[in-house]
C-alpha cells in the first residue's frame, strides 16, 4: 500500500469506507503473487497496511471471471506487542457479491468478524456465516473491518483462490415452522440471544437446541453477529416442544441490537455509527420483517458494545445478559429511571451463550402468550407481559388488585382513582434460601421481605405510578443488593392519562 493510499484512508474518516485496488484474475497484478491456472485453480495474494484512524470498512474488489465453482478467501494480520492500556490489532472479514456494497443493499454474502481465518462460498454450500448461492461473474468485494488498530498499523495479507468448473445446483434453505404445539394460553420460557458456529459461537444449532430443551425452554432465537446465514440451519431442530425464532445480532461500532423474530432470510445491515443517524431506518426495516428491536447488553464495557443509539426505536431492552454482573445492575438502573420519566420499554433477559461454560437459559424471559407461536410470543414480549428468571426452576406470580377484586398483571394497567388503595401480591417458587423480595415504584424500593416465598404491600396510584418486583440473592456486600433471581415488568396504576405502557 502506497503512502498516498495511507493518507486517503486517514482522510476518509472512521465511519466511512475505502475501496482498494481491484484484484484481477485476467493477468497477474504488480505486487500480487499467483500460480495461474493450474488444474482449474486461480490464486492471488495481496498485502497492505491499515493505519491508525483507518475507516471502519475497507473493501478489496475481486474481479470474478465466468466459470467459477468456488471462491475461497484466507487472511492473516500482524499482532505486534503494544504498551499496557493500548489497543492491539483486530481485523474482521466478510464478503459482498457483484451486487455491490451499498448500505442495506442485496450484495451481502457473509460475515465472520474475527472468528475465522478463511471461508469459502459455492452455489450449494458455504462456510457457516456465509450465504451459499451463484458465483456470478463481476466485481465481488472482500470486506475488511479494522476493529482496533495498533500504533504500528495493521499489516494484513489476503489470499483469494478460485476453483473453476461447473457449479452444483443451488440448495434452497428450509426454515423452522412459526408455530409449535404448545399449551394454548400459558407462560412460555425462552432465550432470545444465542450464538452458534454460524458466527463466533462454538456450538452447533443441534447442540444449542439440546441445551435449550435441557434448560426447560419452550422457545429460542438464533441471533448471529451480522449475518442471517444460519437461518436455514434450524428447521430440523424445532419441534412441538421447541419453537425456534430467527434473527440477527446487529453488531455496530456503537452498540449491539437484536433483530428478534424476523422473517426467514432477513439481513439487517450494521455498517453505521450513531452520529450518522441511520439506525431508525434499520429499526423500521426490522419491524417490517415482523421482528422486534431489542438493544442488547446496553451497558457492556467491551469496545463497541455499549448502546449509543438511544431507546426511542426500541421495542424491548435486554437489561440482563448472561450471569448477573455490575453491567446489568447499571442497565437495570437506567431502565428503571426511564420508567420513572414516563418512558417504558419492556425488559428482557437472555444468556448470550457462545460456548462452554456459557449456560443456555441463564437467564431466560418468561412470557404470557396466547400460543407457542412466533406471532404470539413476540406480541407478549412487545406488550411486556413477561418477567426474567435466572433458570426454569424460578417462577413468579405478580399482580396488583383493588378492593373490588379487579386485578392487573405484568405490562397491564389497573385504572383506579389516585387515593384508592391497591394491593400488590408477589409469590415466588424456586428462589434460593434467604432470597430478598423487593417491590419497586417510581420512588424506589418501598417494600422488602426476606426468607419467604410471598409478600404483599398496599399503596395508591398517587404514591406509585407503577409497581414492579425483584427477587434477589442475599446481599454479599451490603449495602449493595444481591444479584437478581428474577425481575418483572411493571404493573401500571392510575388512569391512562398517566404513564402508559408502550410510551416511547
Amino acid at each position: 500500500m502506497t503512502d498516498t493510499t495511507r493518507r486517503a484512508l486517514l482522510v476518509t474518516g472512521a465511519a466511512t469506507a475505502f475501496t482498494l485496488k481491484a484484484v484481477s484474475f485476467a493477468q497477474a497484478e504488480s505486487g500480487d503473487s499467483g500460480d495461474g491456472d493450474s488444474g482449474g485453480v486461480l490464486r492471488r495474494t495481496v498485502s497492505g497496511t491499515l493505519p491508525v484512524g483507518a475507516p471502519d470498512f475497507v473493501y478489496l474488489p475481486v474481479e470474478l471471471p465466468r466459470g467459477v465453482r468456488e471462491l475461497h478467501v484466507a487472511y492473516s494480520y500482524e499482532r505486534p506487542a503494544v504498551p499496557a492500556g493500548t489497543q492491539g490489532n483486530a481485523l474482521d472479514i466478510g464478503l459482498f457479491d457483484e451486487r455491490g456494497t451499498a448500505l442495506g443493499g442485496r450484495g451481502f454474502r457473509g460475515w465472520s468478524g474475527g472468528a475465522r481465518t478463511e471461508f469459502f462460498v459455492r452455489a450449494d454450500a458455504a462456510t457457516p456465516g456465509y450465504v451459499a448461492g451463484p458465483l456470478r461473474a463481476g466485481t465481488w468485494y472482500v470486506a475488511l473491518g479494522p476493529y482496533t488498530v495498533a500504533p504500528q498499523g495493521l499489516a494484513y495479507t489476503v489470499t483469494i483462490t478460485l476453483r473453476l468448473g461447473p457449479s452444483a445446483p443451488v440448495v434452497r434453505p428450509a426454515y423452522p415452522p412459526e408455530r409449535a404445539r404448545g399449551r394454548g394460553r400459558d407462560w412460555y420460557r425462552g432465550d432470545c440471544h444465542l450464538h452458534t458456529v454460524y458466527s463466533d459461537g462454538r456450538r452447533t444449532p443441534a447442540e444449542v437446541a439440546a441445551l435449550a430443551r435441557a434448560a426447560g425452554l419452550d422457545f429460542l432465537a438464533g441471533t448471529e453477529h451480522n449475518t442471517h446465514a444460519g437461518h436455514g440451519a434450524w428447521a430440523e431442530h424445532a419441534g412441538d416442544d421447541l419453537l425456534i425464532l430467527l434473527g440477527e445480532e446487529v453488531t455496530t461500532r456503537n452498540g449491539h441490537v437484536l433483530a428478534l423474530g424476523t422473517d426467514p432470510g432477513t439481513f439487517v445491515d450494521w455498517r453505521y455509527r450513531a452520529r450518522e443517524n441511520r439506525f431508525g431506518h434499520f429499526a423500521r426495516a426490522i419491524r417490517r420483517a415482523g421482528g422486534l428491536v431489542v438493544p442488547a447488553h446496553p451497558q457492556a464495557t467491551c469496545i463497541g458494545c455499549a448502546w449509543k443509539f438511544g431507546f426511542g426505536d426500541a421495542d424491548a431492552v435486554e437489561v440482563w445478559n448472561g450471569p448477573y454482573t455490575p453491567d446489568d445492575e447499571v442497565a437495570l438502573a437506567g431502565w428503571d429511571a426511564a420508567l420513572a420519566r414516563g418512558r417504558w420499554t419492556p425488559a428482557m433477559g437472555n444468556s448470550d451463550a457462545h460456548r462452554d461454560p456459557d449456560r443456555v437459559g441463564t437467564p431466560q424471559t418468561v412470557v404470557l402468550a396466547e400460543e407457542l407461536s412466533r406471532a404470539a410470543v413476540l406480541d407478549g414480549l412487545r406488550a411486556g407481559r413477561s418477567y426474567v428468571a435466572e433458570s426454569s426452576a424460578v417462577a413468579v406470580d405478580f399482580t396488583v388488585a383493588d378492593a373490588r377484586g379487579r386485578a392487573a398483571g405484568l405490562g397491564e394497567r389497573l385504572a383506579v382513582r389516585p387515593d384508592e388503595p391497591v394491593t400488590a401480591r408477589l409469590r415466588v417458587t424456586g428462589a434460593p434460601a434467604g432470597a430478598v423480595l423487593r417491590l419497586v415504584t417510581d420512588q424506589g424500593v418501598l417494600h422488602t421481605a426476606q426468607g419467604t416465598d410471598a409478600t404483599e404491600w398496599t399503596t395508591t396510584a398517587a404514591r406509585a405510578a407503577y409497581v414492579r418486583a425483584e427477587v434477589r440473592h442475599p446481599a454479599t456486600a451490603p449495602p449493595l443488593p444481591g444479584a437478581l433471581v428474577a425481575l418483572t415488568n411493571p404493573v401500571f396504576l392510575g388512569e391512562p392519562a398517566g404513564l402508559r405502557p408502550g410510551t416511547r
